[in-house]
């Protein structure tokens, strides 16, 4: 995760960690999310005996995240809590049953959009070059990923392959646990989770790790289980409310980060990526009719 998160990501940051930290730690980070401009108000002294905890579980939630102490956090927190109430609705795309169809296009479109944005915001460059310097090298390319996580897997799976680069994605778990055992150095291996606690994609990544292979995590809790096998891991910023448990704003900044990755990719091979792209665009383009005499 990157540091010293800024005022616009702090909340994002923050829900990202939530399920991986300590109840006591939970509780200051679900505080500060639920009411950021209050908390910002608090002294360390109030937010910990709000939250039944100690001032020192409050300052390593704050290094946790980046900060180096209680007086940064405050400020960012400040700046969250300024943003106005029908902003912040906007934002959460916390969908009531009520709304208009107006409001649903609203806040759809505005949490996708701050979702990139926050992802944006949050991601590692130094990972992401990382990532991109692993898979330009790559001999091959496995991607893992389950349900809403397999669609993005396959749009990489697609674009890397369209570049020129041995990539596969896979439809069942016998041949991607089968694929990563055959894995070795040189290979790179990338799971995506939004959760980060996908059983079979972690087991995929071990198992690829095991066998040599660069692993790279993708997933919204930096500090999930999938991260504990991977070498590199991205993570993305995305909010899922009541009525978006389909994984829709976490495939939107899934989809953002294989976008930057492909075009990393493609930069470090832009001669062969070039070529690879007029050959298949070629040969998928329908043929032309010839014209009648």
């Amino acid at each position: 995760m990157a540091t010293d998160p800024t005022d616009g990501t702090i909340l994002a940051t923050l829900r990202g960690i939530l399920p991986s930290l300590s109840p006591s730690e939970a509780r200051v980070a679900q505080a500060a999310v639920d009411d950021p401009a209050g908390t910002a108000a608090s002294t360390i002294k109030e937010l910990a005996a709000r939250c039944a905890t100690s001032e020192t579980t409050v300052i390593r939630l704050c290094r946790t995240i980046g900060f180096n102490g209680y007086p940064a956090f405050r400020l960012a927190l400040a700046a969250a809590g300024a943003i106005s109430g029908d902003d912040r609705e906007y934002l959460s795309g916390e969908i009531l049953p009520d709304d208009s169809t107006e409001q649903v296009v609203r806040k759809v479109t505005g949490a996708d959009a701050q979702a990139i944005l926050d992802t944006a915001e949050q991601v590692s460059t130094e990972s992401l070059a990382a990532a991109a310097d692993a898979i330009g090298r790559a001999r091959r390319v496995d991607i893992f990923g389950a349900i809403a996580s397999a669609f993005v897997a396959q749009d990489l799976q697609f674009k890397l392959h369209r570049i020129g680069l041995t990539c596969h994605s896979f439809p069942d778990p016998h041949s991607a646990i089968s694929s990563a055992a055959l894995l070795a150095p040189g290979d790179v291996a990338i799971g995506l989770s939004h959760t980060g606690e996908t059983l079979d994609t972690i087991r995929y990544l071990e198992v690829a790790a095991e066998s040599g292979a660069t692993t790279i995590a993708i997933t919204n809790h930096p500090r999930a289980a999938i991260a504990r096998p991977a070498h590199i891991t991205l993570t993305t910023a995305a909010r899922e409310t009541t009525f978006r448990s389909g994984a829709m704003a976490s495939r939107i900044a899934q989809l953002t980060l294989v976008d930057v990755l492909f075009v990393l990719v493609a930069q470090q091979r832009v001669d062969t990526a070039l070529d690879a792209m007029r050959r298949t665009y070629d040969a998928v383009r329908p043929p032309r009719r010839s014209r009648r005499s």
